[in-house]
Parts: structure tokens; C-alpha cells; sequence
């Protein structure tokens, strides 16, 4: 009840995005209800229905990423102080919108169904449409229900699952360092910050150098206007003789007579600095997809009409947008550093400083965009006017991953607008002009698309060279 009244009180862009999410679900849905009607149409060959199926992955996982990213920018299920007196903590939050990304993939889910039936012609009684192949929509056979309900639930379920994986709750506390551990004296076992050399317990003064130098470190200092200094060995304090004597570091004799005297408090632990290291490791599993295309591309023929690109085509450019997706982060991280290189001004230095904050937030996004890209480019070229054609059904696979690609850069540019809208306006109350804030952004998106753009243009060059024979 909860995810419904924030569904229904939220605003007008909110609702925009979950209608998205609904019409990817939709789209995926329907492709996954094609598939099943070629694979009743055809039982003689499961080979080229499981292929079919298996091209369903990528409008999956753009949906499910679109999904994702739109539950991230949710403001009805952002964790705020004081909700969790309420019995509305992260995990309670996290749940609802999983609820909330569900019912949106369900709503679609649906839709998708009501589609197909109608194009098979089940709900009017009429001939079947002649927009969609009649394979595909399986006219004239019986549907099994729990293969449809199977599909159906397959983009709610696996979405929902994403959003709770990624919106966790998670401890703000950093992890306690450990030290090295190592052996001690008299070769002790145990967790010692320093090595100890041969001789060095039994050489004359150290234990005493090392007894002062604590007692040192317990004295505490006595502040301005005749206080008093005491030691932290002392087993009990003088007394003050006066109001400004004060003891500020008393042992007390009860445990409970514990009270912190110091106004200073724990400093707030610093955020963690986006993970660059995934840049290797982006750039390996891309050099690993296009090693793999080009051996399955040289091995197999082109496709014909009608017929999907071979498993392992589609393994290679998984691969790839993978490897992508990987090095996105790192590459606008190295993006923001060379804008700031050789003597930046104030436009640069904010646009680079900028690029560097949000490159976990946009990374992911912009490789994903840049493997789509370069897949319509190796489309582009493979199916020319001389190779097989568009049907319906690899047109509309094609706009789904291209649109949810595209919808879910958006959305996460969008909520690093809204991220940094209290430095910008820090900035413009300092007296930042708001051309230069302009200014600066158009520079982030020039340099991210002198970067992105011949890495996308150099990976489909790649990519086509083995199809294209």
C-alpha cells in the first residue's frame, strides 16, 4: 500500500520515468512472446528458436538497467532523518521501490500480453495481423501457460532483484584498517605494527626510553590562565584549588563517571574516491569480445534474411558492451584529469573537477551508449542495401536497447544535475556567472565526446570487419 501512495503522489517527471520502465518491460515482454510463438511454429529446429530467445537478452538488460537507473532518481524512496523512528529505514525504503519497480514491470508485462493475443487475433475473433510474421505470433496453436506466465515475469522479477541488490543498505562506517601481522618479540606471533631487531629487548635503556616516551604522550597539556597539568598515569588527580583549575584528562575511579570534556568531535569519514582500477579490466574484456566476434565472424557466414546473427556474435558483442561498460567510469575519470592538465583556468579546472565527482554516476551509462553506438554502426554496414533487411521484430529489438540506453544516460545525468545543485548554487552565491557554469558544461560534453567518439568509432571499425565479408 505503501509503494502504491508514493506511485500516485509522486510528480509528473517521476511517473514520465516509471512509464518508461513499463514500456521497455512491454517491448522485452512481447519480443519474449515472439520468441516462444517461432519456437511453437517451428519444433524442428529448437536450435534457431534458442538463438531467438537468446537475442531477447539484450532488450532485457536494457530494460532492467533503464529500471535501475530510474529507481536510483526515485525521490518518494530517498532515505531522509527521521524515517526510521517511523519504521521507514533504508531497508524498508529499498523494498518499496523494489515494489514500485515491480509494478511498473508488471504493468508492461501485462500490456505485452494483451498485445500479442491481439495481433493473434484471441480477443477480437478476427484474422491474425499481417504486421508481425504468422511464426512468430504461433497462429492457430495454443499457448502454454506457464511457459507465457515464465516470460512475463521474467523483467519484473529480474528488475526488481537489480534495484534491491543496488540499493542495499550498506554500513557508512569505513572499514577498520589491519595492520600487517608479523612476529613479535621473542618470535610471538601476534599483530605488531613494527618489527623489533635481534637484541633489541636486552640493549641497555630501551625499555626506559619506551616507558618515558608513553608517559609523554599520556601527560596533558594545561591550557592558558594557570591551569593545572596532570598526567594520564596518575592514579588520582589533585585537587583544584580554584574555578579556572580544571583536569582534562582524570582517571576517573568509576566507569560510569566516564564523560567525553572534549568539545571536539570524530570527524566525518571522507567519501571513497570513485574505483578507477576497473579501467584494465574494462579494456580486457573489450579486447576479449572483439577477439572472440572476430573468430565466430570469420567461421560463419553472413546472415541471411530472416535469420538471427550466430550465438557466438552475439557472446562477443555481450562481451564487449560488458568490457564498455567497465571502462566507462575510468575513461571520464581520465577524461576530467586531461582537462586540467597544463595550466587549467577556472572554465577547465570546473569542468574537469566536475567530470572527475561524477564519473561513477555517468560512466556506466556513456560505455553502454558507446557499445549501442557502435552496434548500429556494425548493423549499419553488414545490412546494406545488398544484405538482409529489417523485420519488424529486430526493428523494434533495436529501438528498445537503443532508447533504454539512451533514456538511462538521461536519467543519470539528470540526478548528478540534482547531486551537485548545492555546490552550484554555493557557486552562483559566491558570484560564479552563470555562463561560466554553462560554459563549463558545455566543455564536459565536448571532451566527452572527443573521447567517447573515436573509441566508439574505432571499436565498430573492428567489430565489422569480420562481418563484413
Amino acid at each position: 500500500m505503501l509503494a502504491l501512495r508514493l506511485t500516485r503522489t509522486a510528480h509528473l517527471a517521476v511517473h514520465l520515468r516509471r512509464l518508461l520502465v513499463a514500456v521497455a518491460s512491454a517491448g522485452t515482454g512481447f519480443l519474449l512472446l515472439c520468441a516462444l510463438g517461432y519456437a511453437l511454429s517451428h519444433p524442428d529446429t529448437p536450435g534457431a528458436a534458442a538463438l531467438r530467445l537468446a537475442w531477447c537478452a539484450a532488450p532485457l538488460a536494457a530494460a532492467v538497467h533503464l529500471a535501475v537507473a530510474v529507481a536510483r532518481t526515485d525521490p518518494g524512496t530517498r532515505p531522509r532523518a527521521g524515517l526510521s523512528a517511523i519504521g521507514l529505514g533504508p531497508g524498508r525504503l529499498m523494498a518499496v521501490s523494489a515494489t514500485t519497480t515491480a509494478l511498473s514491470a508488471v504493468l508492461g508485462s501485462v500490456a505485452a500480453l494483451f498485445l500479442f493475443l491481439h495481433l493473434r487475433g484471441d480477443l477480437t475473433g478476427g484474422p491474425p495481423s499481417g504486421r508481425v510474421a504468422a511464426d512468430a505470433l504461433a497462429v492457430g496453436q495454443s499457448l502454454p501457460a506457464p511457459a507465457v506466465l515464465t516470460l512475463l515475469v521474467l523483467v519484473p522479477v529480474i528488475a526488481s532483484g537489480a534495484v534491491a541488490h543496488t540499493l542495499r543498505p550498506r554500513d557508512p562506517r569505513p572499514a577498520a584498517a589491519t595492520a600487517p601481522r608479523g612476529y613479535g618479540r621473542f618470535g610471538a606471533y601476534g599483530w605488531g605494527k613494527a618489527r623489533e631487531t635481534f637484541g633489541a629487548y636486552g640493549r641497555f635503556g630501551s625499555r626506559t626510553a619506551v616507558a618515558a616516551g608513553s608517559r609523554a604522550a599520556g601527560a596533558a597539556r594545561a591550557g592558558t590562565g594557570g591551569t593545572l597539568q596532570t598526567r594520564a598515569s596518575d592514579p588520582r588527580p589533585p585537587a583544584a584549588t580554584d574555578g579556572a583549575t580544571q583536569t582534562l584528562d582524570a582517571v576517573p575511579s568509576h566507569p560510569a563517571d566516564v564523560t567525553t570534556q572534549t568539545p571536539e568531535t570524530d570527524p566525518e569519514p571522507t567519501p571513497r574516491p570513485p574505483n578507477t582500477t576497473a579501467l584494465p579490466w574494462g579494456v580486457a574484456v573489450l579486447a576479449a569480445g572483439l577477439t572472440v566476434e572476430t573468430y565466430t565472424g570469420n567461421a560463419s557466414p553472413a546472415p541471411t534474411p530472416g535469420t538471427a546473427p550466430s550465438a557466438g556474435v552475439l557472446i562477443g558483442w555481450a562481451l564487449t558492451a560488458l568490457g564498455l561498460a567497465l571502462a566507462g567510469p575510468g575513461l571520464t575519470h581520465l577524461c576530467g584529469r586531461l582537462l586540467q592538465a597544463a595550466r587549467p583556468g577556472a572554465l577547465r579546472l570546473l569542468a574537469g573537477r566536475v567530470l572527475m565527482e561524477e564519473s561513477h554516476r555517468i560512466g556506466r551509462p556513456l560505455g553502454v551508449v558507446a557499445a549501442v553506438a557502435a552496434a548500429a554502426y556494425v548493423a549499419a554496414t553488414v545490412y546494406d542495401g545488398d544484405g538482409p533487411a529489417f523485420g519488424p521484430l529486430a526493428t523494434l529489438g533495436a529501438l528498445l536497447v537503443a532508447g533504454c540506453t539512451v533514456a538511462t544516460l538521461l536519467t543519470a545525468a539528470v540526478a548528478a544535475k540534482h547531486a551537485r545543485a548545492d555546490t552550484t548554487d554555493a557557486l552562483l552565491r559566491l558570484g560564479a556567472p552563470p555562463s561560466t557554469l554553462r560554459g563549463a558544461a558545455a566543455v564536459r560534453a565536448a571532451a566527452l565526446l572527443a573521447l567517447f567518439g573515436p573509441l566508439t568509432l574505432i571499436v565498430a571499425v573492428l567489430a565489422a570487419l569480420p562481418l563484413d565479408h
